[in-house]
This record gives C-alpha cells, structure tokens and sequence, in this order.
C-alpha cells in the first residue's frame, strides 16, 4: 500500500507485543527496497509509527550490499540486527549517497555508524500484505 498502512501496523504491534514505546527504539532495518514505491511508503510507515521519534531513530536497508534474497531477506536481516548488537556498529545503506526527499528518515549512509543499542526493529515486507517485523532486544539484556 503507497500510505503505508500495513507496514505501520506491522511496526506498531511489534512494538505492543514486545511491550516497548518508539522511544526505546534505537535503530530500525528497513526492508528497503530502493524503488520509487516501496521506499517512500516504508518511510510514511516509520514516521506513521513512531511519531516525533522517527526523527532521532538511525535508519538503514542492507539490500543493497547483499541484493533481495526474497524469502531469506528476513534471516539475513535479523543477523545483521545481532551483529550491530554484538559489535555496537549499524550497518551502512550500500549507494545512499544523499538524503531522499521523499524519505525524510535519519538514514545511516554507506558508512556503518557506531552506536550502542538495546532496541532495533526489523521489517520485511512481501507481497499482498505479508508484513513481518520483529522487535529485537540486546542479547545480553543491555536494556
């Protein structure tokens, strides 16, 4: 959906389930795409989900180093929120070299960015609305 919908609310009870707020939230992997469609409407669904704290919360897609695995992207995707756990580094978004107007996210450029998190979220989004993000705490209970 271009507003995003579905993707909000995959976001949003992830967080509810987990029973965390947006502002423990430290990073979010963005299913990211890269298309002209897709991108936009995650960024509607980020900002839609976390409000005024979708201003401050790191952003990055790693399909453009490792391209869409389809039915494996979200595996992948989960061990690379493990290993920004484990090594305090968000990875970089491979060929973002400028801020995309129309994804107005705090989004992590090709450069992985040192940071230490207790919280990330990780979407993947498929086709006819099979949306999935799983909320992600510290392994070793940080938080």
């Amino acid at each position: 959906r271009p507003d995003g919908a579905a993707a909000r609310r995959a976001m949003e009870l992830a967080l509810s389930r987990a029973g965390l707020s947006p502002a423990e939230v430290g990073y979010v992997n963005a299913h990211g795409t890269g298309t002209p469609l897709n991108d936009p409407a995650e960024a509607r669904a980020i900002r839609g989900a976390f409000g005024a704290q979708a201003e401050r919360i790191p952003v990055s897609s790693i399909k453009g180093a490792v391209g869409h695995l389809m039915s494996a992207s979200g595996a992948i995707e989960l061990a690379s929120c493990l290993l920004a756990f484990q090594r305090d580094l968000l990875p970089g978004t491979a060929h973002h070299r400028e801020p995309d107007p129309d994804c107005p996210l705090p989004v992590i450029g090709e450069q992985p960015r040192h940071a230490t998190i207790d919280v990330a979220l990780s979407n993947s989004f498929g086709f006819g609305g099979q949306n999935v993000c799983l909320a992600l705490g510290h392994p070793g209970g940080r938080k």
